[in-house]
C-alpha cells in the first residue's frame, strides 16, 4: 500500500505543474495579443510561453506515465475513469491548440483576439471541476 500512495502523490503532483502551464499559457497568449509592436516584450513572451510549453510537456508524460502505472499496476478502474481520461484529453486538447498559437505568434502571424483568448483561458477551469467531482465522488 505504501507504493501505492508515493505513485499516486507523484502523479498528483506532477498533474499539479501541468495544469500551472494549462492555465498560465493562454494568460501569455493574451499578453502577446495585447502587447502591439514592442518587440523585447514580444520576443520574452514567447520565451517564456516556449518553455512553460516544454515543461507542460514533460510534467504531462510524467503525470500520465504516473496514471498509467495507478491504473495496470494497482489496478484503479471504473467507469468514472473514462470520463475522468475524456475530460483529461480535451484538457490535452486545449494546452495542444495553445501551444500550436503559440508557434504561430512565433512566426509573425496573428493570434485571435485577446477577448476569445480571455474565454479560452477559462475552459480548463471547468474541465479541472469535472475531472475533480469524478476522482473524488466516483459517481458510476
Amino acid at each position: 500500500m505504501n507504493a501505492y500512495f508515493w505513485t499516486k502523490t507523484a502523479h498528483v503532483v506532477f498533474v499539479m505543474a501541468w495544469m500551472a502551464g494549462v492555465f498560465y499559457l493562454p494568460r501569455i497568449l493574451v499578453n502577446l495579443a495585447e502587447v502591439g509592436d514592442e518587440p523585447a516584450v514580444r520576443a520574452r513572451l514567447v520565451l517564456m510561453g516556449r518553455r512553460l510549453y516544454r515543461f507542460g510537456h514533460i510534467m504531462f508524460g510524467l503525470a500520465a506515465l504516473l496514471g498509467l502505472t495507478l491504473w495496470l499496476h494497482f489496478g484503479i478502474t471504473g467507469e468514472w475513469l473514462h470520463a475522468k481520461l475524456t475530460l483529461v484529453v480535451l484538457m490535452l486538447g486545449h494546452y495542444i491548440v495553445s501551444g500550436r498559437w503559440l508557434k504561430r505568434v512565433d512566426k509573425g502571424r496573428a493570434l485571435p483576439g485577446s477577448r476569445t483568448l480571455r474565454l479560452f483561458n477559462e475552459l480548463p477551469v471547468l474541465l479541472l471541476v469535472g475531472v475533480v467531482y469524478l476522482v473524488l465522488a466516483k459517481p458510476f
